[in-house]
C-alpha cells in the first residue's frame, strides 16, 4: 500500500462507519452555520475582518471535525475570500507563493523515490538483522529504523506501513498474533512513534506547517540543522521511554528468535535487488539530507534542496521518477498546507489576525515573557489545544500565526516560541489526533486503552526532556 493509499484511506473512513454518519451530518450542519452566524452577526469589527473571520472559522472547523479532506476544505475556503470580495485573489492564494507548501511537495517527491527503489527496506534490513535475536533488541531496532526513515521517508502514515510489514515478519518469526504482546508492544510502538518523530526532523506535513509559519509571520529563518539537533536530545529520550515502556508494560512471550535471525533478514529485505535505479535513489536521498544539515553553511533554503533534488529525479539521464508516479502522488497535503497559509495571509490583510492574537494572548503576556513559565504553558497549552483539532497539522496551522503575531507584538523570541509550540503538537492520547494513530490502530494490535497509556507516559517524560533542553541545551544552540 502506497502513502497515497493510506492518505486516501484514513480520510474517507468516518464516511464510511456507520456508526459516525449522523455525526457527520451533525457537523456538516455545524460548518455552516457558525460561518454564516459570523458573517451576519453585528460585530463592532470592520467587515473584511468579519468575513476573514467567517470564512475562517468553516476552513477549521472543516479541519477540526474532519467532514472533508482538508486540501479540498481549504481550497473552499481561499475560494470564498476571493467570490465574497474578502481578499484579491494574489492574497486569497498567496499561500501557494511560499515557499513551505514547494518543500512538502518536493519531500512528496523525494519519499516516493526512495520507496519506490527499496530504499527503506534496505535501511530496516541493515539495522534490525545487526542488533541481535532478542525481543528486546529487535524491538529497538524497528524503532531506530522507523526514526531514520523520517528523513527518507517523510510522512508518517507512509512510514508506519513499511514498518507494519517489518514487524508483522517479525512477528510470524516469533509465532505469535494479534493477542500477543509481542504484537501489542511492537505496533504500539511504531504507531505512536511515527506521529512524533515527524515533529522533532522538518520533515512530515506538520514540522513542514510549524517552520512555514514560524517564517512567514514570525520573521525569522529556521535551520534545518539546528531544528534537528534542538530536538535531537528529546528524539533519543523519546526512543528509549518508548522502548523500556513496551517491554515493562507488554512482557513478550517469546524472549528470543534465535536461530531464525536468516528468516527475518530474508523477510525484510525480500526479493530487492541492488539496482542502478536503487543507488541513484539513495545517492539522491542522502544528497538531500546532506545539504539539509549543511544549510547553516551554505544557506540553501531547505524548500530549494527539496524541489531541487525531487527534480532530478525525473531527469531523463537519472529516470527515477516518471509521470505515472506524479500521478499517483496525492497533492492534498500540498494544498492543504498552501491554503492554511493563505487563511492566515488573508487573516493578516484584513486585521483579523490582530483581533485574535488581542483575544486569545491579551492575559497571558507575564507567563509568555518568563521563560521558566513559558515552556510549561506553551507545551500543556499546545497539548490541551489539540484535543480540540482534527490532527496536529490543523492544530499547527490555525494557532501558530496567531501566536507568532502575539511574540512580535510583545517583543518575544519567535523561533523559541514556535518550536515549542510545534513540539507540544507530539504529544497525543486518542487516534483521531493524528493520521498516523488511526492507521496503526486499523491493524487492530492494540487497543484505545494502549493508545492512552503510552501517550500518557510519553507525553510527561517529552515535556521534561524539553523542559531541561531548553534550559540546559538550547542556550548552547544560539535558541
Amino acid at each position: 500500500m502506497s502513502a497515497t493509499d493510506i492518505t486516501t484511506t484514513v480520510t474517507a473512513a468516518p464516511a464510511k462507519a456507520e456508526g459516525q454518519i449522523p455525526w457527520r451530518a451533525i457537523f456538516s450542519v455545524v460548518c455552516v452555520v457558525v460561518p454564516v452566524s459570523l458573517w451576519f452577526a453585528p460585530l463592532p469589527i470592520p467587515h473584511p475582518a468579519q468575513g476573514a473571520m467567517a470564512i475562517s472559522s468553516f476552513m477549521i472547523l472543516a479541519w477540526m471535525t474532519n467532514i472533508m479532506e482538508y486540501g479540498a476544505a481549504g481550497l473552499i475556503g481561499c475560494l470564498l475570500f476571493w467570490a465574497l470580495g474578502i481578499a484579491k485573489v494574489e492574497t486569497a492564494f498567496s499561500g501557494f507563493a511560499n515557499d513551505t507548501p514547494w518543500f512538502l511537495f518536493g519531500a512528496i517527491l523525494i519519499g516516493t523515490a526512495a520507496s519506490k527503489t527499496g530504499v527503506p527496506q534496505r535501511i530496516g534490513s541493515f539495522v534490525v538483522s545487526r542488533v541481535g535475536t532478542s525481543y528486546s533488541r529487535l524491538l529497538l531496532g524497528l524503532v531506530v529504523t522507523s526514526f531514520l526513515l523520517t528523513f527518507f521517508v517523510p510522512s508518517g502514515n507512509a512510514r508506519l506501513v513499511i514498518m507494519a510489514a517489518f514487524a508483522i515478519s517479525i512477528i510470524e518469526v516469533f509465532g505469535v498474533g494479534k493477542g500477543s504482546n509481542i504484537g501489542r508492544g511492537m505496533f504500539l510502538v511504531l504507531t505512536y512513534t511515527a506521529a512524533i518523530f515527524d515533529k522533532m526532523v522538518i520533515a512530515g506535513a506538520g514540522a513542514i506547517t510549524a517552520v512555514g509559519n514560524i517564517t512567514r509571520f514570525g520573521g525569522v529563518d529556521v535551520s534545518y540543522a539546528v531544528w534537528f539537533i534542538a530536538f535531537l536530545p528529546c528524539a533519543l529520550l523519546t526512543i528509549f521511554a518508548a522502548w523500556r515502556f513496551a517491554i515493562w508494560a507488554y512482557p513478550p512471550e517469546v524472549e528470543s528468535v534465535n536461530a531464525n535471525m536468516e528468516e527475518i533478514r530474508a523477510k525484510l529485505l525480500g526479493n530487492l535487488s541492488w539496482t542502478p535505479m536503487a543507488k541513484k535513489a539513495t545517492l539522491l536521498s542522502l544528497l538531500a539530507i546532506a545539504l539539509w544539515m549543511t544549510d547553516f553553511i551554505h544557506h540553501i533554503p531547505p524548500s530549494v534542496i527539496a524541489l531541487a533534488v525531487a527534480l532530478i529525479a525525473f531527469l531523463p539521464f537519472v529516470n527515477i521518477l516518471d509521470v505515472e508516479d506524479m500521478q499517483r502522488t496525492n497533492l492534498m497535503p500540498v494544498f492543504f498546507v498552501a491554503a492554511a497559509l493563505c487563511m492566515s495571509n488573508v487573516a493578516q490583510a484584513t486585521g483579523a489576525l490582530k483581533l485574535l492574537t488581542d483575544f486569545f494572548f491579551g492575559s497571558i503576556t507575564p507567563v509568555l515573557s518568563n521563560k521558566l513559565l513559558a515552556v510549561p504553558a506553551l507545551y500543556w497549552g499546545g497539548f490541551t489545544y489539540h484535543f480540540a483539532t482534527a490532527s496536529e497539522i490543523s492544530m499547527l496551522a490555525t494557532s501558530l500565526p496567531v501566536l507568532m503575531q502575539f511574540a512580535k507584538t510583545h517583543h518575544l523570541d519567535p523561533l523559541w516560541i514556535g518550536m515549542i509550540w510545534s513540539f507540544s503538537a507530539g504529544g497525543k492520547l486518542f487516534a483521531y489526533q493524528s493520521a498516523p494513530l488511526v492507521v496503526g490502530h486499523s491493524y487492530g494490535y492494540f487497543r484505545h486503552i494502549d493508545l492512552i497509556k503510552i501517550g500518557a507516559v510519553l507525553t510527561v517524560i517529552e515535556f521534561v526532556g524539553l523542559a531541561i533542553s531548553v534550559a540546559i541545551y538550547w542556550p548552547f544552540l544560539g535558541i
